[in-house]
């Protein structure tokens, strides 16, 4: 089999890590990167750090408006879907790169096969969820993380091609959880102690690009107990700047450079808690054990917020707050997203699809029989 897959944001890189090797062993790919996200501490560090094969290709397309950079990564993929002539596009999660590789397998006949399908947080106002309802619509194989998620397919008609395989995330968060024990020296260079600080992120349009929005983020984050980590994105900091907030976060917060990803998984595993407007931070909380606060309103991750690990409170400052001082005290998670090898089932269904071997629709992998892991906060 030969597969061209389409990655554009550090998220998918970091699936990649360990999607492309279950599809090497099985057979080709073509790996492209669209450029969606192009600064080098946010992306080429990641191919580094993962042992992500170096792309193919690379578009290059960068930061433009929703339809110009879409348009941008459909005729730049239609044009390496013709030359490789794949048997199946591979693609990730919810981004514009996403929706363009979508649009190309179902114009051109190509299969689509789409990782993290079925997630749904029921807002239209975001860019994210269209992309996944239209991509979802588009899609010959759905690889979903969960059993709701193949329920919400369900509930749109979609129901052939449906695989309940785990996520993915856990399976690169095993791995990278151990070598960042080993290898990542940020709590010294950051001279904090595990357990004393509180990791944030915020890089959404919506909390970015609004004054009032972004300075109540402030206000409730600045409400912490403990000292507040803040990597800060480079789109973050410009609003920062712009709204003359720079010199307050400086201040109140401890705002760092962007972090590899080895680094970011070795402090979200010893925050006393996360503060997040992250999908994929929501998830890596809890698979390490670390409560988490989400600057939103709504989440597709919804088994996180009803197995009582994830509180959603908005940009509301005083929410935020109350959140980041309140005691928690939980037993261990329970394992919604699977076992740890959704990589190779999602090779394994890919190479019998594309084989034309029978793939049972009727009775897709559950994640309920699979392993329960063990737990992580006792190996700190």
């Amino acid at each position: 089999m030969h597969i061209c897959t389409i990655v554009g944001a550090r998220p998918q890189f970091v699936k990649a890590a360990v999607v492309s090797p279950a599809i090497r062993q099985r057979g080709q790919e073509t790996l492209v990167h669209t450029g969606q996200h192009y600064d080098e501490e946010l992306s080429d560090v990641f191919f580094e750090e993962l042992d992500i094969p170096m792309p193919a290709y690379n578009l290059e397309v960068g930061s433009d408006s929703h339809g110009a950079q879409t348009a941008a990564m459909i005729e730049g993929i239609e044009s390496i879907v013709e030359d490789v002539s794949p048997d199946a596009i591979l693609l990730y999660g919810d981004t514009n790169s996403t929706l363009a590789g979508a649009i190309v397998g179902s114009k051109m006949d190509v299969t689509v096969a789409h990782v993290e399908g079925g997630l749904r947080s029921y807002d239209r106002q975001m860019p994210e969820e269209v992309n996944r309802v239209l991509t979802d619509h588009a899609t010959d194989l759905s690889f979903v993380p969960s059993i709701r998620a193949a329920n919400n397919l369900d509930t749109e008609g979609v129901t052939s091609g449906v695989h309940v395989t785990g996520d993915v995330m856990y399976d690169v968060l095993l791995q990278a959880r151990a070598h960042a024990r080993r290898t990542s020296r940020i709590l010294d260079r950051l001279e904090l102690e595990a357990g004393a600080f509180v990791l944030a992120t915020v890089h959404r349009a919506a909390n970015t690009d609004d004054e009032t929005t972004l300075a109540g983020i402030l206000d409730g984050l600045s409400g912490s107990p403990y000292p507040v980590v803040f990597p800060v994105h480079p789109r973050t900091e410009s609003r920062l700047r712009s709204f003359d907030l720079w010199d307050r976060a400086t201040s109140e917060l401890e705002v760092v450079d962007p972090l590899g990803y080895l680094d970011f998984v070795r402090l979200l595993e010893t925050a006393d808690r996360v503060a997040t407007d992250s999908g994929g931070v929501q998830k890596e909380a809890l698979f390490v054990e670390t409560p988490c606060i989400t600057l939103r309103r709504e989440t597709e991750w919804v088994e996180t917020v009803a197995c009582g690990w994830n509180e959603l409170v908005g940009a509301d400052p005083d929410l935020l707050s109350s959140a980041l001082c309140r005691e928690r005290d939980h037993q261990s998670p329970p394992t919604p997203y699977g076992d740890g090898n959704a990589a190779e089932r999602i090779g394994e269904l890919l190479e019998a699809y594309l084989d034309d071997d029978v793939v049972s629709q009727d009775a897709p992998p559950t994640v309920r029989s699979l392993p329960t892991p063990k737990s992580s906060k006792s190996k700190l």
